[in-house]
């Protein structure tokens, strides 16, 4: 529905209430209404038919219009409404919500941010302590062998 545009809403209302009474249109009446604008109409037929709000009746090319449109009770429902029109107005009032949404969004990314800081800085000081720690262990084990060497001399000499 966002890639309609206000009048493009209206237009479809419009091609909605032509139904009128016998709820369908004729290929015919369709064209008179885009003033022989086959390409737009079937552009608006496809809208509408994709909503659910009309049926297709009679054969018809692969971008041609029908022999027949007929308005489904969910097209006369939905006209009465407010159709594309209220549906555009209301979409154009959510962008308040929206931006509600993105300020909460920018406000967890900033703190997820914050987060991967302080785990990286974290993991680098564990990593400086492991390696102290290592550093430690190699010298531990340095000073076990110069001690058993001396051991040893010292245990020939005797």
């Amino acid at each position: 529905m966002t890639d309609l545009n206000e009048y493009e809403c209206e237009l479809l209302d419009a091609v909605l209430e032509a139904f009128g009474i016998p709820d369908s249109l004729t290929r015919r009446q369709m064209l008179e209404l885009f003033d022989g604008d086959e390409a737009t109409a079937f552009a608006m037929m496809q809208i509408l038919s994709r909503e659910g709000l009309i049926t297709e009746s009679g054969k018809a090319g692969a971008y041609e219009l029908p022999e027949r449109l007929i308005l489904k009770p969910k097209g006369e429902k939905f006209l009465k409404e407010g159709g594309f029109t209220r549906r555009y107005k209301m979409e154009q009032q959510k962008p308040v919500e929206v931006g509600g949404t993105l300020f909460k969004l920018q406000q967890q990314n900033m703190r997820l941010q914050n987060e991967k800081l302080a785990n990286e800085a974290e993991i680098r000081r564990l990593k400086e302590r492991i390696a102290k720690t290592q550093l430690w262990r190699y010298l531990l084990c340095v000073l076990i062998l110069v001690a058993l060497a001396i051991g040893f001399l010292l245990g020939r000499r005797f």
